[in-house]
């Protein structure tokens, strides 16, 4: 069930961008033998870790991708946390891969994720929450897609205090933003065969803002009269998806309401630490683990990579590796179904880099 539903989810993103012209994608449709350069932020904490496990798994599986890295989180002039060469360096190679990272607490910094969204206009997050049959959860039946607008509502990073004591953050819904991440949700949805999109809101409360992104969903699935669409309120939507999470296929949220969905959508196919995400925009996209940074086991070759190397799976499918992907896709579900070299977090005992080795050693040679 996993691999039917993950392959759905992630090719269907290479077909979006066909279907809606988008030219920098046209050099990545070539061979699994083709090499191709990316991006590469490594993170902080364990971050720099599990990067380098997917380095070598891909290494191993042929992928051919060479990496052009980038450290950042270090105060730049002007008081970026971002240098230039590194946004450069994505919109150049028009794909990514970011461990997990942390921005400085309290210091007047915006958050790095944010900023790196808004900077390259990576305007899709699309999270996909599938069962994976080794994994035991309280559901088997999880095959849930989140598709979230990535660069306005309340994470627009507006804020300011009023008067001491009073501090007033900018919620920022525009048409054009809900429009488009309508467009990409019913697009995907018909891309993969799925039947039904669901807006996810609180347009009961925030009439204006959050009714502004429902009229749009609902103009959006007039052009869509094969794909079911319906709305729920975003605090009906959590409670309905911890009892029967088989009820939903697409959610189409705002950024902050997306945020918490799709974590929740994470923990019920057993945590962040399973859960791949992408990130799209019309220049490049930036595929990333979403967990944290775990700096209590950092450097105690104790993490678990597969976060991050499922993220790196979406990567390869939207340039077109299919194979490599399934190749190293495969393994990781032989080496979870066997049980035998699981990280701690997975009921095991084994470090990151045995798990490592453990789904080279079972690669498709």
């Amino acid at each position: 069930m996993f691999s039917k539903g993950l392959f759905k989810t992630t090719r269907a993103v290479t077909n979006f961008n066909k279907v809606n012209n988008i030219q920098h994608l046209a050099r990545f449709y070539a061979s699994d033998n083709a090499r191709v350069t990316a991006t590469l932020f490594p993170g902080h904490g364990i971050g720099p870790e599990i990067s380098d496990a997917v380095v070598k798994i891909f290494d191993a599986a042929g992928a051919n991708i060479d990496w052009d890295t980038h450290h950042i989180g270090e105060p730049q002039p002007g008081g970026d946390l971002i240098s230039k060469d590194a946004l450069q360096s994505v919109l150049k190679n028009k794909i990514g891969l970011k461990g997990p990272m942390m921005t400085p607490i309290g210091k007047g910094y915006r958050s790095l994720n944010i900023t790196l969204r808004q900077a390259l206009s990576l305007y899709s997050n699309v999270r996909p929450a599938v069962s994976i049959p080794a994994i035991k959860t309280g559901f088997d039946n999880v095959n849930v897609v989140v598709i979230r607008e990535n660069t306005e509502g309340e994470y627009s990073g507006l804020e300011h205090e009023v008067v001491p004591g009073v501090v007033e953050s900018l919620k920022i819904i525009t048409q054009k933003s809900s429009m488009r991440i309508a467009e990409y949700a019913f697009k995907y949805a018909t891309d993969n065969k799925r039947k039904r999109v669901t807006a996810v809101h609180k347009a009961n409360i925030m009439k204006m803002s959050d009714g502004l992104f429902l009229e749009c969903c609902r103009a959006v699935a007039k052009k869509y009269p094969n794909i079911k669409f319906d709305e729920i309120i975003v605090d009906a939507c959590c409670m309905k998806l911890v009892r029967n999470p088989g009820d939903f296929d697409v959610l189409v949220t705002p950024n902050l309401y997306g945020d918490i969905v799709s974590d929740l959508c994470a923990g019920l196919i057993g945590g962040l630490g399973l859960t791949p995400s992408g990130n799209y925009g019309e220049q490049a996209s930036v595929f990333e683990a979403v967990h944290g940074t775990a700096p209590d086991i950092e450097g105690q070759d104790l993490a678990n990579p597969t976060a991050l190397l499922f993220s790196g799976l979406m990567m390869l499918r939207h340039i077109g590796k299919y194979d490599v992907a399934d190749n190293i896709q495969n393994s990781v579900m032989k080496v979870l179904k066997e049980g035998k070299v699981l990280t701690k977090d997975l009921g095991g005992n084994s470090k990151c880099s045995e798990f490592t080795n453990a789904i080279i050693s079972n690669l498709n040679k």
